[in-house]
């Protein structure tokens, strides 16, 4: 699986931007898909993951830091992900990226199969 992310950019705070994913592969409706972030000086951490099923999505998971702003989508057709990020603030700002993994869900850096080349997410204040 080869993974392509997009959509970042500069934005003030409160302000929203959505991340696009594109997934290469036949087998994607079998992966759990997910997004981290790694700031500068900072480790990678985890910000939301999902799981479909049948087109459904049926897990879905967030740290607790983006609960209730940051929402992932997908649309099976163009076998991409989105993460809808709203309220950002200026320590959302990043390297954003996705990730892929088989059968299970990236919750993890150590869960991780597949990477994303990372797209910059800068939040003013």
């Amino acid at each position: 699986v080869q993974l392509q992310a997009s959509g970042g950019g500069l934005v003030q705070a409160g302000g929203s931007l959505r991340l696009s994913c594109a997934a290469s592969g036949r087998t994607f409706s079998s992966y759990g898909m997910g997004w981290f972030r790694q700031a500068p000086g900072k480790e990678r951490e985890f910000v939301g993951a999902s799981r479909w099923s049948g087109g459904n999505i049926y897990y879905v998971d967030y740290a607790d830091s983006v609960k209730g702003r940051f929402t992932i989508s997908r649309d099976n057709a163009k076998n991409t992900v989105y993460l809808q990020m709203n309220s950002l603030k200026p320590e959302d700002t990043a390297v954003y990226y996705c990730a892929a993994a088989r059968f299970r869900i990236p919750t993890m850096t150590s869960g991780v199969e597949y990477w994303g080349q990372g797209t910059l997410v800068t939040v003013s204040s």
